[in-house]
């Protein structure tokens, strides 16, 4: 029997997301060429704005077309991509100030305050829904992710403006384009596959907190710790294959050795490349759930056991 709550949206002939990107695209750019030109400071909430919200909300637009149940709607949306975006960065950031210190495990306890953050802001704004659908799962999973990142990366752009030199609007530039490009990889992919676990008691009313939940958890955290630490990890790498006594005699003395042209060359390698692993394990990690997604949505709409 054919569940009433089901939509089978068509595929729109327009695409709504590409033409905002390139809107707003258009209009960062314009705000870029306009700032450096006039040096006018009014004109830095909206670069950073722009700047940390367009590829968030692009993806969010993106991913609103291929929801599985008419319950998630526009305001749905907006409701997870504001108010959880912005409670996930604020329970974030209290439970890091009081919880962590500096150690060697600070990376993981990040990864696993962030996460555990945005679960809980997301099951607490959809428990009302009154099917949980995966697919529903991944979508509201990410705007939740993504919206954590767009403050996330408003607040990286906004300080990296303030230099030992003076304000700088081209380190500003330079964050918003990394964080930009990283975006997709990153909060939303991450908070997207907690999102597809948490709904996947396909069709049901209350949430089903699971040991396959729990593994997802620690291993999304985990991605997120070697994400952050990704820095670090390369550039202990580097030393440990290349580093000289004399580089480690001053690095006990506590000074900061300069690199040698090969140990640049294998620390980009090894920082970018660690990256592009992590992205790779979150995407196929992804790819699993939605498909697992998509055969729980067919037993629904056929009622055969899965």
């Amino acid at each position: 029997m054919y569940d009433s709550s089901t939509v089978r949206p068509s595929a729109p002939r327009r695409r709504p997301w590409l033409r905002l990107f390139l809107t707003g695209l258009v209009l960062w750019l314009l705000t870029v060429i306009v700032t450096f030109v006039t040096g006018n400071p009014n004109l830095v909430p909206t670069l950073v704005l722009l700047g940390s919200f367009l590829v968030p909300v692009t993806f969010v637009v993106w991913a609103f077309g291929r929801r599985h149940s008419g319950e998630v709607t526009a305001e749905l949306l907006f409701t997870t991509f504001v108010t959880g975006g912005v409670l996930g960065v604020l329970a974030a950031s209290l439970l890091e100030t009081y919880l962590l210190h500096p150690s060697p495990g600070l990376f993981f306890g990040v990864g696993l305050i962030e996460e555990a953050a945005k679960l809980a802001v997301l099951a607490f704004l959809t428990r009302r829904l009154q099917h949980k659908y995966a697919t529903d799962g991944l979508i509201l999973g990410a705007s939740v992710g993504f919206g954590f990142a767009a403050f996330e990366s408003a607040g990286y752009a906004f300080t990296a403006l303030f230099t030992e030199q003076g304000l700088s609007l081209m380190q500003l530039v330079q964050t918003e384009l990394l964080r930009g490009l990283l975006a997709p990889v990153g909060h939303g992919l991450w908070t997207a596959i907690l999102g597809g676990i948490l709904f996947s008691a396909s069709g049901r009313a209350h949430f089903a907190f699971t040991r396959r939940l729990v593994l997802a958890y620690v291993g999304v955290s985990v991605l997120h710790a070697l994400w952050d630490g990704m820095h670090s990890i390369a550039l202990l790498v580097t030393l440990v294959l290349t580093g000289t006594p004399y580089q480690f005699g001053l690095l006990e003395r506590g000074y900061e050795p300069q690199p040698t042209g090969t140990q640049a060359d294998l620390f980009t390698v090894l920082s970018w490349g660690g990256l592009i692993v992590v992205s790779l394990i979150g995407i196929a990690w992804l790819v699993a759930v939605r498909r697992r997604a998509d055969q729980e949505a067919r037993a629904v709409l056929w009622r055969i056991p899965i």
